[in-house]
């Protein structure tokens, strides 16, 4: 196996551990969402899915020290797009004012 193929190999099963962290947050905010009434906006993290999975596949079909404008703005994008989100989902998840406080 050449030096190229496994970086093809791990850089494309690098997404799936990532995919399932990100449902799992997409599940968490989906809970959320249903049990306080409070917009999570859960469905943006298939858009995050998605866009790192094309970044992955990008990255796999280049040479190593290659650097490529679609591959940095799919980065950018994609990780700009997560932490909005994660942000989102924590602020309103730690400031949400419970109506019978114990």
């Amino acid at each position: 196996m050449s030096n190229v193929s496994l970086h093809q190999l791990l850089v494309l099963f690098t997404w799936f551990p990532l995919a399932v962290l990100l449902s799992f947050l997409l599940l968490i905010g989906r809970f959320y969402q249903k049990f306080s009434g409070e917009r999570t906006y859960f469905w943006f993290y298939f858009l995050c899915i998605i866009l790192f999975g094309a970044l992955f596949v990008r990255i796999a079909s280049m040479n190593f020290p290659q650097s490529d404008f679609l591959a940095d703005g799919l980065s950018l994008i994609a990780g700009s797009l997560l932490l909005f989100l994660s942000l989102l989902l924590y602020f309103r998840m730690m400031n949400h004012k419970d109506n019978n406080p114990l």
